[in-house]
C-alpha cells in the first residue's frame, strides 16, 4: 500500500497537469482518488500490485475522466431504414436550420421589439410561415404536438364537454393517451360512436349547451381497416359551426406543403387543407414529416389562436430560442419549394430504391477485413408515428462476418465511433443507406473496416 504515491504527488507528473488544464482541479483529484481507492482494494483482495503504482495509475485516469466527461447524447449513424426513429431523435435537421442555430449562439430580438425598442412577444416567431404555408390567420408554437393539444383544450373548452370519436382516442409513444391530456387540459371528454364506425349523427346528438368544441384526431399511428366509417372534415366543420362550436383538427404528422408530398403520403392530412375545410385551429409536429425541431405548431383564427397565446399555460410550453431558428430556417425551405432536396426526412422520403442500391453497392465493393456484403431487397419505414402501414422499397445491404454471429456483429457496430444502429433480419445485420446522409456514407465504411 505504501507504493501508492499520495494524490498531491500524482498531481505533480506533467500528464497529470495536463488532464488538469483539460478537465478541472476537482475532476482530476477526485478521479485520482476513486482510481487510488480501487488499486488498494484490488490488492487486498489478493491481486498482485502493479511494479509501478504511480505509473499505472497515470494510465488509468485519462480513460476514467474520459468517460466522466463523455457526453449522455452522441451522434449515431441510423442504418435502421425507419426515417423518423423516435429513439433515435426523429428528423436530422436541415442544413439551412444547423446554420441558422448558429447565428444565435449570442443575443437575439427573441422577445425584443426592433421596430418599437420596447418589449417584444416570443410567440409571434415563425408565425408568418406558418401562416403563409397553411392559409391560417394566424399561428403560435408550442414544444410538442400534445402540449399543441393540450393548451388548445384548456384555452378553448376548460370546463366544457369536447366531443371526439371513440375511434380517435389513441395512444401515442410513451403510453400518452389523448383521453389523459383532455383529462389534464380541464375539458370534459364526451364520446361518441364506436371503434370502427363514427358518424355526424353522432356528434349532432352528443352536442348539448355543456358542450365547448368538437375534436377531431387522425390514427397516424395505426389504422382501423374493413368495415369502418368516419366523417369528412367539412362535414364535422359544417356541424360544428351550425352550433356555434370550434372544430379542433390535430393532424399529428401533417405534410406541410407546399412541396408535393411522396405519392404514398398522398394519403396524409395537411394543415393547408384542414383550414381550407374550415377548422378552427389545426395541429401538427414539426419533428415529423415536416423534418424540423421538436415542436408543435397550432394554426387557426385570430380569435383562437389568441387566446392560446394568452393562456397561462403558455410559458409552460413555449420553445427557446434555437427552436425557433431551426423551424424557421426549415419552414423557409418548404416555402421555398426546395425541401425535397434540402430537408434530410423529405429527401430520405423521396429518395428511389435505384439510388439506394446504388451507394449499398458501392459501400460493398469498399469493405475489407472480415465483412462481408449482399445486396437484397427490402422495406424502409416512415416511423415517428407517421404514416401508419406505409413502406418503401429500398435495398439492403446484409452483412456477415467470418467469425461474429449476427448478434455479435450489431453489438460491435453499437460500440463503433460513431455508433451505427442497424437491424438484424433472417439472423444477418442489415443496414439500409436511405437513413444515412450520402455524406456520412465515408464514416460509415470506416466504422465497418475497423471491425475485425
Amino acid at each position: 500500500m505504501r507504493e501508492i504515491p499520495s494524490i498531491e504527488q500524482l498531481r505533480q507528473r506533467p500528464a497529470v497537469r495536463a488532464l488538469e488544464e483539460t478537465f478541472g482541479r476537482t475532476a482530476v483529484v477526485d478521479t485520482l482518488r476513486a482510481a487510488a481507492d480501487a488499486l488498494r482494494r484490488r490488492t487486498a483482495a489478493g491481486e498482485p500490485p502493479p511494479a509501478d503504482a504511480g505509473a499505472h495509475l497515470e494510465a488509468e485516469i485519462p480513460g476514467r475522466l474520459a468517460t466522466l466527461w463523455s457526453p449522455s447524447l452522441q451522434p449515431v449513424i441510423n442504418a435502421t431504414g425507419v426515417v423518423l426513429h423516435t429513439n433515435l431523435g426523429r428528423a436530422p435537421l436541415a442544413a439551412a436550420a444547423l446554420a441558422r442555430i448558429s447565428t444565435l449562439g449570442g443575443y437575439s430580438n427573441l422577445e425584443y421589439d426592433l421596430g418599437t425598442g420596447g418589449r417584444g412577444r416570443r410567440d409571434t416567431h415563425a408565425e408568418g410561415l406558418i401562416c403563409r404555408l397553411t392559409g391560417a390567420e394566424a399561428a403560435v408554437v408550442v414544444n410538442n404536438n400534445a402540449a399543441a393539444t393540450l393548451i388548445a383544450l384548456a384555452a378553448v373548452a376548460a370546463g366544457r364537454e369536447v366531443i371526439i370519436s371513440r375511434g380517435e382516442l389513441v395512444e401515442i409513444g410513451g403510453a400518452f393517451r389523448v383521453p389523459d391530456v383532455m383529462s389534464q387540459s380541464g375539458a370534459i371528454l364526451r364520446e361518441v360512436g364506436t371503434t370502427n364506425r363514427t358518424r355526424t349523427a353522432d356528434y349532432a346528438a352528443a352536442i348539448s349547451d355543456r358542450t365547448g368544441a368538437i375534436l377531431r384526431v387522425h390514427p397516424s399511428n395505426f389504422r382501423v381497416e374493413g368495415f369502418t366509417a368516419r366523417p369528412a372534415l367539412g362535414e364535422l366543420v359544417a356541424l360544428a359551426h351550425r352550433f356555434g362550436l370550434p372544430l379542433l383538427d390535430d393532424i399529428g404528422s401533417g405534410w406541410p406543403g407546399p412541396v408535393p408530398p411522396p405519392a404514398f403520403l398522398r394519403d396524409e392530412p395537411t394543415p393547408a387543407q384542414s383550414i381550407a375545410a374550415g377548422a378552427d385551429l389545426v395541429f401538427f409536429s414539426g419533428d415529423k414529416l415536416l423534418g424540423g425541431p421538436q415542436a408543435g405548431l397550432i394554426a387557426g383564427t385570430a380569435t383562437l389562436v389568441t387566446q392560446v397565446r394568452h393562456h397561462p399555460l403558455m410559458r409552460a410550453v413555449r420553445v427557446d430560442k434555437m427552436t425557433y431558428a431551426a423551424l424557421e430556417a426549415t419552414l423557409q425551405e418548404f416555402a421555398a419549394g426546395r425541401a425535397a432536396t434540402t430537408v434530410p426526412v423529405a429527401r430520405m422520403l423521396a429518395m428511389t430504391v435505384e439510388q439506394v442500391r446504388g451507394r449499398a453497392a458501392e459501400l460493398a465493393d469498399s469493405l475489407r477485413g472480415d465483412l462481408a456484403a449482399d445486396l437484397i431487397d427490402g422495406m424502409s419505414t416512415v416511423g415517428g408515428g407517421s404514416a401508419p402501414g406505409s413502406q418503401l422499397p429500398t435495398c439492403l445491404l446484409a452483412l456477415t462476418h467470418q467469425t461474429l454471429e449476427a448478434a455479435g456483429l450489431e453489438a460491435r457496430l453499437r460500440a463503433s465511433t460513431p455508433p451505427v444502429i442497424a437491424r438484424i433480419a433472417d439472423d444477418r445485420v442489415v443496414l439500409d443507406l436511405r437513413t444515412v446522409p450520402p455524406e456520412e456514407d465515408g464514416i460509415l465504411l470506416e466504422a465497418l473496416n475497423a471491425i475485425t
